[in-house]
C-alpha cells in the first residue's frame, strides 16, 4: 500500500455517476471515512495530498492522492478510477485475480458498452439485460449528492461496499496461501484428486479458494474431485471439481461412513479421517 499522506476529503465530478468512481470513492471511504464532495476540482485540490481526486482532474498521481484516469491515451490498456484506487491500496493484481467483474468493469468504463459487448462475446441486448436495480439506485442516488458524510445512509452503504471487497481480496489471498501450504494432489483410479488435509486450528469455510488456487497453478481441468474437512463435523466432505464427470458420490451413499450423498451425485460426506478409507470412497465413487 502507498504511503502517501493521510486523506481528509475525497472530491470526484459531479453529475452522471458510474461504477468506477462510485467503487473507487467506497474503497477510500472504507480506509479513511472521510466525506465525499461531487464537485469539480481546484488547482489546490488537485496540489493537496490531503484532498483525493477521484475520476476528474487529468492527473494521475498517487504520491498526492489524483486518481483519474480520461488523460490516457486512447490505446491504453483500460483502466479506470477504480483500477488506480485498487492499486494505490496493493490491491490491484489480487482483485484482477479474484474478481472476474474487474476487467469488464474496466472495459465498460474505458471502452463503452458497445466494443464490450463485442469484447464478452456478446450483443448489446443482452448486456443491457444484466443491469441490477442495485447498481441503478446507489449510482443514481450517489449522482444526486453533492456530499456525502458518514452517517449517511449512502456513505454507509459505499463504505460497507468498499470494506467487503478489500475483505474479500485480502481474506482470499490468505486462504490461497493457507492452501498452496497444506494442499496435496492425489492420483487415484487414474484421477487426479486435490486433498486438503485437516489443520489446527481450521478455517471457517475449508473449502473456499481451493477452486481459484487450482486455477492459479493450472490444475483447474486436470483435477476431477476435491477431499477437504466438513466444516459441520469431523469427516471430510468429496466433490466433483466443475462437476467432472469422473465421480457420482451417489455409489458410496450405502457405505456405513458416509452420512450424505446428494441425489445429483456431485458432493458426498464422510465421517472417515483415514487417508487411506478416503481413497477406497473416491475408489468406489469413480465411475
Amino acid at each position: 500500500m502507498s504511503t502517501s499522506p493521510a486523506i481528509e476529503r475525497i472530491v470526484t465530478h459531479p453529475g452522471g455517476s458510474h461504477k468506477d468512481e462510485l467503487l473507487a470513492c467506497s474503497l477510500l471511504a472504507a480506509v479513511h471515512g472521510v466525506e465525499i464532495l461531487r464537485r469539480e476540482p481546484t488547482a489546490e485540490d488537485l496540489a493537496d495530498p490531503a484532498t483525493a481526486v477521484v475520476d476528474v482532474g487529468g492527473e494521475h498521481a498517487p504520491e498526492r492522492n489524483n486518481f483519474d484516469h480520461h488523460q490516457f491515451p486512447a490505446d491504453h490498456p483500460p483502466v479506470c478510477a477504480l483500477s488506480l484506487v485498487l492499486q494505490h491500496l496493493g490491491l490491484y493484481e489480487d482483485a484482477r485475480t479474484f474478481c472476474d467483474w474487474l476487467e469488464p468493469a474496466e472495459w465498460f468504463d474505458t471502452r463503452g458498452p458497445n466494443v464490450t459487448a463485442k469484447w464478452l462475446g456478446l450483443d448489446r441486448d443482452t448486456l443491457a439485460k444484466l443491469n441490477s436495480p442495485i447498481d441503478v439506485t446507489l449510482l443514481r442516488r450517489f449522482a444526486k449528492a453533492s456530499r456525502l458524510a458518514p452517517g449517511d445512509v449512502i456513505y454507509e452503504m459505499m463504505r460497507m461496499t468498499g470494506q467487503d471487497l478489500i475483505d474479500y481480496v485480502r481474506s482470499l489471498r490468505l486462504r490461497l496461501d493457507f492452501v498452496a501450504a497444506h494442499a496435496q494432489l492425489w492420483t487415484v483410479a487414474g484421477e487426479e484428486i486435490l486433498f486438503l488435509p485437516r489443520t489446527e486450528p481450521m478455517p471457517d469455510e475449508p473449502s473456499s479458494g481451493i477452486g481459484r488456487y487450482l486455477e492459479s497453478i493450472g490444475k483447474e481441468k486436470e483435477v476431477s474431485a476435491l477431499v477437504y474437512p466438513d466444516r459441520r463435523g469431523t469427516g471430510y466432505g468429496l466433490s466433483r471439481n466443475n462437476d467432472h464427470p469422473a465421480f457420482d458420490f451417489t455409489r458410496i451413499e450405502g457405505e456405513a461412513d458416509v452420512h450424505f450423498a446428494h441425489a445429483r451425485g456431485f458432493v458426498a460426506k464422510t465421517s472417515a479421517a483415514d487417508l487411506g478409507r478416503l481413497r477406497e470412497l473416491l475408489e468406489v465413487a469413480r465411475v
